[in-house]
Order: C-alpha cells, then structure tokens, then sequence
C-alpha cells in the first residue's frame, strides 16, 4: 500500500476527513474548470504535471496549489513569467526556471537519485527542450548529467564525452536539423536512448517533421523516440526506467 493511500486511510480515522473527502482523494478534486489527479502519485510514481500553455495563470496556480497540498513536489511545463508570478503569490517558493519555461516547488524524493541519466543536446538552441529534461528529472529525483553542442558536424566532442556516456542507465538525445544524433549515439552505448526531434532548423526541418521522421528510422538498435520538443516525456520515459531497474525486474 503506497504512503498517499495510508495517509488518507490514517485522516479518516482520526476524523480529519470525511469518507466522502477521502473518496474524492481517490479518484479527482474537481476544480471546476480542471480535475486535480492526486492518486497519480501511487499509480505512476510521481504527481500530475501541470501543463502550462493554454491554461490561465491563475488556473494554473490553483492547480498547482492542490496538487502540493499532497504532494512534496509539483512541477509546471511550458510556463511563462505571467504564469510563474501566479504561482509564487500562492506558493512562495515556487521557482521559475526561465530556459526550461518549467516551474517547480517543493523537494524530490531520494529513491532515484543514485540513478544516472545523460541529457545530450546536438546544438546549443536545443537548450530549452533539453533544460525541460533536466529540470523534469530533477524533480524526479536524479541528477542529470548535461551534455551539450555535441552534435554530428563535430563528433570529437561526443566522443570525448564516451566513456560518460557507457555508465548511464538511459540517455536523453536531443536534436534538430537533420536528426542524426541518436543514431550515432544508439550505436555507442547498452542502455535506453530516448530520441527527441526538436523543430530548431532551417525550412525543410519542418518544424521538427525531418529529425522525428529520421529517429524513427534509425539504424541503431535501443533507439525510442518521443514527440516533437517533448522533452519532459523523455525524461518521464528515463525516470520510468530507473525505477523499473529499481524494482529489480531487470538490470
């Protein structure tokens, strides 16, 4: 039984809450304009993210509000600075990190953070996708390794990065342009490598099309790829692994 579902059972006895509260907990706090998942957390490790973009700034403090009134971490995505000063009027330390376009509060778990994940990014305007990677893996939990501007045109520097790379138990890969990097890097390293397109590049990248369409044709085995410029679901992707391995059912 996960410690979200004892703590509800716990306030019930005490008559803190009542049976219908606690029946609310299990499935969503309703929001009216949103339904608040608090029983992610115990179904898949870690609390609903908010998703910025679209959402109001206030929409977006109230349901950051809810979810920390149960959780010790919560995380936004794709935020703006007119979402961020929504959050800190409510959650003072709240913190916005400005590349990311990502906002956080509170404090991670430690059961990942022995865990080793490397964040390589092919090109320097790779950075916003690859920092939500980061700042998403973090909040997990596990400290990420950065490895940044190595991309193909100069592989020197990737390969001066090898030996890095070979203790990872995944690798996050990120690229535009022609999308090649994973390939390269697939062939290198055993463990997962979770490709990302970005849409950085000129007219033909198609805003991301032409890497997506080259990582899912890629010539290395052990390649996934995740949708275009997502990178907290590659870094959802590379905490879910560590946390099977974790578990013990392989590696």
């Amino acid at each position: 039984m996960s410690d979200y579902i004892k703590d509800i059972l716990l306030q019930v006895h005490s008559g803190n809450i009542t049976i219908e509260d606690a029946e609310q907990l299990f499935t969503y706090e309703n929001l009216n304009f949103a339904k608040v998942d608090h029983y992610r957390k115990a179904r898949n490790g870690f609390p609903e993210t908010v998703f910025a973009m679209g959402k109001t700034p206030e929409q977006v403090a109230m349901i950051m509000k809810s979810i920390y009134r149960h959780s010790q971490i919560c995380l936004a995505t794709r935020a703006t600075n007119e979402h961020f000063a929504a959050v800190k009027n409510v959650l003072k330390d709240a913190t916005y990190h400005q590349i990311a376009r990502c906002i956080t509060v509170g404090k991670p778990s430690g059961e990942l953070n022995k865990y080793k994940v490397a964040v390589v990014a092919a090109g320097t305007s790779d950075m916003p996708v690859a920092e939500e990677a980061v700042i998403t893996l973090e909040s997990l939990g596990i400290t990420p390794e950065r490895i940044y501007d190595v991309g193909v045109a100069g592989l020197h520097r990737l390969l001066n990065n090898l030996a890095c790379l070979q203790q990872m138990q995944a690798i996050i890969v990120i690229a535009g342009m022609d999308g090649a990097l994973p390939s390269v890097i697939g062939g290198l390293v055993a463990c997962p490598v979770i490709a990302v397109p970005t849409s950085i590049g000129y007219g033909s990248n198609f805003n991301g099309l032409a890497p997506l369409l080259s990582m899912l044709n890629s010539c290395a085995s052990g390649v996934t790829v995740v949708n275009i410029d997502n990178g907290f679901g590659a870094a959802f992707a590379a905490g879910a692994i560590c946390r099977t391995i974790q578990g013990g059912t392989h590696g």
